[in-house]
């Protein structure tokens, strides 16, 4: 038995035009999952699944504005009518805007709380109520190390994150007994678009979060793929309101 297997589960991935999400729905889809890929960007959604269909994956495009209901409730039909049901959710959307606390407008607050906190519950309740159906799946939240520790000029970023976390835990304890397990995965810095920019804005960023690793590199997104299989598969199969870290020792060192 293959504790691992997601052969044939149908997974739907948020944010998956780049980044993260784009690696763990490669990752699926290699291991013989069945993904369904949302994102604004529908061009890159096109383009992820030429890779996946390229290497014999099996991948449905399916754009959406994770902040939109409609568009939500959109992903979930096309999943149902295609596949039936849904396996696995990976709520990866995510956005970050770095500026000190004192100077973030309120709008740019809301934006960041909208898209990494508010999508993820509605994510969840919408495709939640599918699963507690089904009486069973599997939800995997994107957090951060910043939903544990304070970073400097991501005061919306970090509270997100940290909302996440704990509605990832309320959601595990309320949704139990119907079978459905709602676990994180908690990323230091990884190598995304979304870093590079900061990379590009911010003097001596890089080298010192680099200095901060104790493995002294960031992540890649392809190193997210490992624990979301876990979360994915039947090896978690006691496992539920938990968060993995997967920061290069980030957490353990304390200064």
């Amino acid at each position: 038995m293959n504790l691992f297997d997601v052969q044939d589960k149908v997974v739907i991935v948020t944010g998956a035009g780049r980044g993260i999400g784009r690696s763990v729905a490669k990752g699926f889809a290699d291991a013989g999952a069945n993904v369904l890929v949302c994102s604004r960007t529908e061009r890159e959604l096109i383009t992820l699944r030429e890779e996946i269909e390229a290497t014999g994956g099996i991948c449905e495009v399916a754009p959406c504005d994770v902040t939109v209901q409609s568009d939500i409730e959109h992903v979930i039909r096309i999943a149902i009518e295609k596949y039936g049901k849904i396996d696995v959710l990976i709520n990866n959307a995510g956005i970050t805007k770095k500026m000190p606390a004192k100077d973030i407008a309120l709008e740019d607050f809301k934006q960041i709380i909208d898209i990494n906190l508010t999508s993820v519950f509605l994510f969840a309740q919408l495709v939640g109520r599918v699963m507690i159906e089904q009486g069973s799946g599997k939800i995997i939240n994107v957090s951060s190390v910043a939903s544990s520790q304070g970073l400097t000029g991501s005061i919306a970023y970090a509270a997100s994150k940290g909302g996440v976390t704990m509605l990832t835990k309320t959601l595990a304890i309320e949704w139990a007994e119907y079978g459905v397990q709602v676990n994180a995965i908690a990323p230091a810095y990884v190598e995304t678009p979304l870093v590079e920019v900061v990379k590009q804005t911010r003097e001596g960023f890089e080298a010192a979060i680099i200095n901060r690793t104790p493995m002294r590199r960031m992540a890649k997104p392809e190193e997210m793929v490992g624990a979301c299989i876990f979360l994915g598969s039947e090896a978690s199969s006691y496992m539920t309101g938990e968060t993995i870290f997967l920061d290069g020792g980030w957490k353990a060192y304390g200064l």
